[in-house]
Formats: C-alpha cells, sequence, structure tokens
C-alpha cells in the first residue's frame, strides 16, 4: 500500500515500521493481500494541489455564525457601560449617606468624614446587610466577582441567575460605600457578565457563545469603570475566556469598544470623569537605571503578590473555623468590624480609594504614610474579603501596589516617586492576577504615561516569574480550585491541531474477507496476538475494497455459531482520512463513542489506508513531549588554536663545499 520507509503519501514517517501493509486472513492463517488490490501503490502526491485537504485548512476555526453575535456584543457593550457608572453612582450615594448624611452620588473618600470613632459601626452595619442579602438573597454574591464568573464559566455553562444581576451591584455597593476597602471592578465584571449571560440566554445558543457574550458584558464593565477598553479586552482573554481564539476576542472587543464609547459620550456630558482617570505629569523617557530598579521593584512586587494572595486565604480560613460555632451570614460583621477599626488608623485605605491611588502616582504621599497604607489596605482588605462580604480586588492591587512602589522609589533612583508607584502599581497587579499583559496596558490607559512603557514591560514580567514560581495558583483562581475545579492558565497550540492521520495511522492492518465464518476467525487470532488487539477488522472483497468493519465484539458473539462475516459486519460508524488533522477524528470520535475507525482515501472511500486507534491519537502528545522533555546541544563551539607559520624556506646549517 506505501512504501516502508514513508508514509501514504510519500511524506516521511516519524515511527519506522518492520512492515507496512495491509494483512488478510485465509484458511491457513495470515498472509500478505495480494499485489494489485487494497496495497496497490497510490501516485506520489508530495507536490500537493492548491485544492488538496491541507491546503484548505486555516489558521482559525471561526465560521460567519459569529457574525449574529455581534449586533449582541454591541447591546451588552451598552447595558453593561450602563449598570457598571449606575454601580458607581450607588457607591457614591451610600458613601455620601452614611459618612457625610447627605443625598448625593458623586463618588467620594470616606478619608473627609468627621464622625470620628462613631464611623466603626458603619462597616459593621454594612456587613449585616449584606450578610443578610447572601442568606436571603442569594449567596453568589459574596466574594470579589471574578472567581465566582470564572465559575460560571467552567461548571454552569455560562448560565447566571438573573437575581445575581440585581443582587451582586446592590450588595456590593452598599459594602463599599459603608467603607468597605473594595474595588467595584469585581463586582462590575460578575454583574457585566450576568448581563452578556442573560442576554445569550435568551437566545438559542451554544455554551461556548454564552461564555464569549458572558466576558464581553464583564469586559464591557471593567471598560465602562476606568476607561480602559484594551485592557478589559486583554483581561477578558487572559483570565475568563479560556481561550484565544477570534470567535471571543472579537466579541470582547467590541463590547469593551462600545462601552467605552459610551463612557466618552457620558464624560463629554461631564457626567464621569474624563479619561485617563489618573492623570500624571509627563516626565522624559526613563533610562537603564529606572530600569534595573524596575527588576528590583518586580522582585519586591513578586513576593507581595504571594503576602496578599495568603492573607486573603488564611483570613479565609479563619472565619471557615466559626463553622458551627457562628452561621455564615454573621462573618462579614466581623470583617465590618476589622474595617471600621483599620479606618480609624487610616482613613486612606476605606472605600474604592481612586483619589488615594491618584495621590501616589502624583507622589504626594511620603515614606511612612505610604507604609502605613499598605499594612492597614492589606488587613481590612482580605479581612474583608475572608469573612465573605461582596467586593472587588483590582484597585486595592493598585493601591498597594503603587504604595509599594512609592516606598521603593524613596530609595531608588532615576525617576520621582509617584512614578516608582506607577511602575508599582503594574507590578503588583501582574503577579497577583498572573496576566502581565493586562497590567501593562492597564496602567498604561490610566495614565496615557507612555514614557513609562518600557519600565511597565520589565516590571510586569519579572513578577510575573516570580509569582508563577512560589505561588501554584493566583488569588484568583485559588477560589476556583478550593471548590474542587482546576482552571490551566497556559495556553498553547494543541498537538492534534498540527498532526496529520496519516502520520500516526496504523498501516499494518489485519483484514478478513466476507465469506469466511467468524468461529474459524476467532480461532485463528491467537491469544494475546498483535490481531486479536486491533479490535476492529476491515472487511475487504476479492477486488480489495472495503465493504464493511467487524469489530472484536461482534467476533465474541458469534463466536461459537456458523454466521459468516458478511452476516456480522456493519457499516463503519464513521472514517478518517489520511490528509484531515487528528483534530476532526478525535471530535468525532468523541462524538460517537467509538475508539477505532477506518481510515480510507478521500478519492475513493473503499480504499482503505489502514485504521486509527485512541491510542494513535496520543502520538501526537507524545511528540510534543518529546519536544519538551528531550534536551540536546545542537551547535558545539570548538576552540580554535592558531596555526603556527611555516618557513618559506629551509634552513640549512651545511657549509658550501669551497
Amino acid at each position: 500500500m506505501t512504501d516502508p520507509a514513508h508514509g501514504p503519501d510519500n511524506h516521511p514517517r516519524e515511527e519506522t515500521r518492520a512492515e507496512t501493509h495491509i494483512k488478510a486472513a485465509d484458511d491457513s492463517g495470515v498472509s500478505d493481500i495480494p499485489p494489485g488490490t487494497a496495497d496497490t501503490p497510490r501516485p506520489d502526491r508530495s507536490r500537493r494541489s492548491p485544492d488538496s485537504s491541507e491546503q484548505a485548512l486555516g489558521d482559525f476555526t471561526t465560521t460567519p455564525k459569529i457574525l449574529p453575535l455581534v449586533p449582541l456584543a454591541v447591546m451588552i457593550g451598552v447595558l453593561g457601560a450602563g449598570i457598571s457608572l449606575a454601580l458607581l453612582d450607588m457607591i457614591g450615594f451610600f458613601t455620601n449617606l452614611f459618612y457625610f448624611q447627605r443625598l448625593s452620588v458623586h463618588l467620594v473618600s470616606p478619608y473627609g468624614s468627621t464622625l470620628g470613632a462613631i464611623s466603626v459601626l458603619i462597616p459593621i452595619g454594612g456587613g449585616l446587610i449584606v450578610g443578610l442579602m447572601a442568606r436571603f438573597g442569594s449567596e453568589q454574591i459574596r466574594g470579589h466577582g471574578i472567581p465566582e464568573a470564572m465559575e460560571r464559566i467552567l461548571i454552569n455553562g455560562s448560565k447566571v441567575q438573573p437575581r445575581l444581576a440585581i443582587l451582586k451591584p446592590i450588595s456590593s455597593a452598599i459594602s463599599i460605600g459603608t467603607g468597605g476597602p473594595f474595588g467595584a471592578e469585581g463586582p462590575i465584571i460578575l454583574t457585566g457578565g450576568a448581563v452578556g449571560s442573560l442576554v445569550g440566554q435568551l437566545f438559542h445558543l451554544t455554551a461556548a457563545q454564552r461564555k464569549s457574550l458572558l466576558v464581553a458584558g464583564a469586559a464591557a464593565g471593567m471598560s465602562a469603570v476606568f476607561g480602559t477598553p484594551v485592557a478589559a479586552t486583554l483581561f477578558g482573554v487572559e483570565l475568563l475566556a479560556f481561550e484565544f481564539k477570534p470567535r471571543s476576542m472579537v466579541l470582547i472587543g467590541i463590547a469593551a469598544a462600545t462601552a467605552d464609547a459610551l463612557r466618552m459620550v457620558m464624560a463629554s456630558a461631564g457626567l464621569v470623569a474624563p479619561q485617563p482617570l489618573f492623570p500624571v505629569p509627563s516626565h522624559a523617557p526613563l533610562g537603564g537605571v529606572v530600569l534595573l530598579g524596575a527588576v528590583a521593584v518586580g522582585i519586591a512586587c513578586g513576593f507581595a503578590a504571594w503576602l496578599m494572595t495568603q492573607a486573603v486565604y488564611r483570613s479565609e480560613d479563619l472565619f471557615k473555623k466559626l463553622t458551627g460555632h457562628l452561621n455564615w451570614m454573621w462573618w462579614p460583621m466581623i470583617g465590618g468590624l476589622i474595617i471600621g477599626f483599620g479606618g480609624l488608623v487610616d482613613p486612606r485605605a476605606l472605600g474604592v480609594g481612586y483619589d488615594t491611588i491618584h495621590s501616589e502616582l502624583l507622589g504626594q504621599l511620603g515614606v511612612s504614610a505610604l507604609a502605613l497604607l499598605f499594612v492597614v489596605k492589606l488587613v481590612i482588605w482580605s479581612g474583608g474579603l475572608g469573612s465573605g462580604t461582596s467586593g472587588g480586588i483590582l484597585a486595592p492591587i493598585l493601591m498597594m501596589g503603587a504604595a509599594l512602589g512609592g516606598v521603593l522609589g524613596h530609595v531608588l533612583p532615576g525617576a520621582s516617586p509617584g512614578v516608582w508607584a506607577l511602575i508599582g502599581m503594574a507590578g503588583a497587579l501582574a503577579g497577583v492576577t498572573r496576566s502581565p499583559f493586562t497590567a501593562i496596558i492597564f496602567a498604561f490607559e490610566l495614565t496615557h504615561d507612555q514614557n513609562s512603557l518600557l519600565a511597565l514591560l520589565v516590571v510586569a514580567t519579572v513578577s510575573h516569574l516570580v509569582s508563577v514560581l512560589v505561588l501554584k495558583r493566583s488569588i484568583l483562581t485559588e477560589k476556583v480550585a478550593r471548590r474542587g475545579f482546576h482552571v490551566m492558565r497556559e495556553y498553547s497550540v494543541d498537538p492534534l491541531e498540527a498532526t496529520f492521520v496519516r502520520e500516526v495511522m496504523d498501516t499494518d492492518v489485519f483484514t478478513v474477507e466476507p465469506t469466511r465464518q467468524v468461529s474459524d476467525l476467532y480461532r485463528a487470532l491467537g491469544e494475546g496476538s498483535p490481531e486479536r488487539r486491533q479490535r476492529l477488522y476491515p472487511v475487504l472483497d476479492a477486488n480489495g475494497d472495503l465493504v464493511g468493519v467487524l469489530p472484536w465484539s461482534a467476533v465474541l458473539a458469534s463466536r461459537v455459531s456458523a454466521r459468516q462475516v458478511s452476516e456480522a459486519m456493519i457499516a463503519p460508524m464513521a472514517i478518517a482520512y489520511p490528509d484531515e488533522i487528528l483534530r476532526s477524528v478525535a471530535d468525532r470520535m468523541a462524538g460517537l463513542g467509538v475508539g477505532v475507525i477506518p481510515v480510507v482515501d478521500r478519492a475513493d472511500t473503499k480504499h482503505i489506508h489502514g485504521i486509527i486507534t485512541q491510542f494513535d491519537l496520543l502520538a501526537a502528545r507524545q511528540k510534543l513531549l518529546e519536544e519538551e522533555r528531550h534536551a540536546e546541544r545542537v551547535l558545539t563551539l570548538r576552540r580554535v588554536t592558531p596555526r603556527r607559520p611555516e618557513a618559506d624556506t629551509a634552513t640549512d646549517t651545511s657549509e658550501e663545499p669551497m
């Protein structure tokens, strides 16, 4: 059928077989089928025509089916922006109501409140309300939002309960408005995702399509709050989509851009703050000294990511010890008590803290103030989240990262403390979330400081490296793991997508003729022989054409009867072609629940090339493992020894005779 040293299309095979042919069974046992039947040499196809199957394969699998989803992405962008900005107004309303006893939706910080020690009661009251909402409304409002969105994607088919889209923003607004040291972005991401999911549930869509719309809603919310559409798109792709495909990226980008466009319209009308959210003074491009300092800040931020993650989940573990002694709906009150006393120590740590972050980036806080802010924020933030209240993590990470960078900036040369605060902010975000590209672009879009881009790249890269080495899971995936699921954050090309059937199929195939009795065939198949392990036997007629297949189960069922192969054989449930990729075959096998199928010629489906099993699919993975594990030295540097120059003439020491 094929040359022993090559595949069916004269392509070199990676394995070497003793034989490459189809075997046929006769009454005496196993023998080679006659040349000119199924083993007839096929034409040379080493040079394929432009319309061959391989040439028809594309870089992406996205189809025009995505086009009807584009208007939905635009609608989700509008809805996500509206709901997100409404949440900010609710936070402003509750902050003004509880800390300043006035009716206003303007976003302010509790820092300016003059209530004094009595303000400790405000976070406690907020924790009580959130606990009751979680107990009698939906327990899913607990937490900081992003892991909950990931969980909906992983285990619930991207379906979100409608009431969550209402309860989550209200509970978060109350939690943050009563002094909770959380960001609004986490709840907004979950709420925007809920809106995207609800829109998707109104139409006849697959779980993958609903996932794209859910992440599009989350990105729209983040874009509307911060005015960072590119970072929001990257965040959705890096963290929530669990894939890098056009079917998701296109919808996420459209929703984020739509939300930001709507935000700019509102900003021009004076309804929201203009972009960038944290404008900083311009400065000269940063030099090499700053880049070296960014390495140091990156290392510090990587270990700070470990500290922040451990603080949150150790706090959560402490609260879980109260199980059986105190119902979990009362835990947010204890978290509120921690927040309240922390607010007395440093009120800058309360609330969303956007004004505090801006002050850090402007270099307006001294070393002692930055150090105190970092410690207090870490304690009350981790204590609040551990108690199960509702709030986000991005703004607190930005604040603590900027504080760390600002402290180091008073020691490191080459830039102002405000620039170092920006570098620390990006490093902390990259280390905690494990999303370095999002951290770089997020810091840039928040400030429009293009002269710091190279330093942001350095700090995010180093922090990401340290984080992945010292932490198994991020602060986002740890919660998902604690609920019994695993999230892999590494994306690579599936080896099944890059390997053809002809590279792994078995061409040394045992075949049978239709007229033979199954009982005779059973006796001919020796125990433990390769032929018995084949499990599926192509049935070829006298001309070598495929007329059916005989499963091993049919052989067992008819081993004591007088049935012929033609009576027991069945039509192939599926077939494969030598020039198709393994991903298509794997999907076919999974869909039909079969583990072995025949491989036939695309132009002549009666001509069999071999069979392929689910074990052959593992050969593609084996090739990838070999590339990752097999280390070799390809080039060798040889020491070059200089050659001594030869004498032009030999020295003659003898004298000529007189």
